[in-house]
């Protein structure tokens, strides 16, 4: 079973765990589980609809959809500044945001590695709790400037966390628009410690399988990100991958999946599937002490 392939891989500290945002989306009814509509950060299209509100983008667009976060905050920064962007953006994701139950579960189990397009700092904060101290590395769209990486090898206890799209702390890393999706594609061909994804990742990402969780392939931006990462890697090597996806989108399942076997789909809800998997390395790890 995938499960057990992924539990094995954790507990021998060799998965890296790339996370999107939708580890923010709410139980479902009945669950009996929490996380407060207050507490959480929208997930992309409520992002995009609440940006849209503050920019009046229907009123330039009238018809237009405005779930397209990238064009919507195109239009925003546009409109209103990139300042004003920005700020709208951390009021959404950052002000009075608590980690969810799901976020704490993953902060706990062994990942040396993790990866994350989130703006927020609740990873960090979840992390914190479970008495682990992150090295971050935070995306520099100047191309002057080296990006941070790791001097010793990826440690689970002091995970390197590498947030590719910015940090809402740092207003000039975030990768929000259209234009700044572009700026970092063309960024990824970049030479050594200039490249946006430190090399310490790039290594790893060859030799180790990845866990997405909160992602949906469906969305173009990520698979174009995962296929530039390991488009030099042998495909004959390259390790199983895993996305905790519900409802996957068919053909890219089929493409990925069935035909590629890039990614291996675990449909599943991450409320079912993260208690399930922490379940799976703790009694793992009690058989083997």
């Amino acid at each position: 079973m995938s499960i057990q392939r992924i539990a094995q891989a954790i507990q021998k500290k060799q998965c890296i765990l790339f996370l999107g945002a939708g580890i923010h989306a709410p139980p479902p009814d009945g669950s009996g589980q929490s996380y407060p509509p207050a507490a959480r950060p929208p997930l992309g299209g409520e992002l995009s609809r609440r940006l849209a509100q503050a920019s009046s983008y229907d009123t330039a667009y009238p018809g237009k959809d405005t779930s397209h976060l990238q064009r919507v905050a195109w239009h925003c920064e546009h409109s209103l500044g990139r300042n004003a962007l920005v700020a709208a953006i951390r009021k959404e994701v950052d002000e009075g945001k608590t980690p969810s139950p799901l976020l704490k579960l993953l902060a706990e189990l062994d990942f040396p590695l993790i990866v994350t397009t989130n703006y927020d700092n609740l990873l960090e904060r979840a992390l914190f709790a479970a008495n682990k101290s992150p090295r971050v590395s935070i995306y520099k769209p100047d191309a002057t400037q080296h990006t941070d990486d790791l001097d010793s090898d990826p440690d689970p206890s002091n995970p390197f966390l590498v947030k590719i799209h910015g940090d809402i702390s740092r207003p000039e890393s975030l990768v929000v628009t259209d234009e700044d999706y572009i700026h970092f594609v063309m960024r990824m061909r970049d030479k050594d410690q200039f490249n946006p994804i430190p090399e310490t990742l790039q290594y790893h990402l060859r030799r180790w399988p990845v866990l997405f969780v909160g992602y949906s392939l469906l969305d173009y931006n990520l698979r174009l990100l995962f296929r530039t990462l390991r488009w030099s890697a042998d495909k004959a090597r390259i390790p199983d991958s895993f996305s905790i996806d519900k409802y996957p989108d068919t053909l890219v399942k089929s493409l990925y999946d069935d035909q590629l076997r890039l990614v291996r789909f675990v449909v599943d809800d991450l409320w079912a599937f993260i208690p399930a998997l922490h379940g799976q390395v703790t009694s793992q790890m009690k058989g083997a002490a």
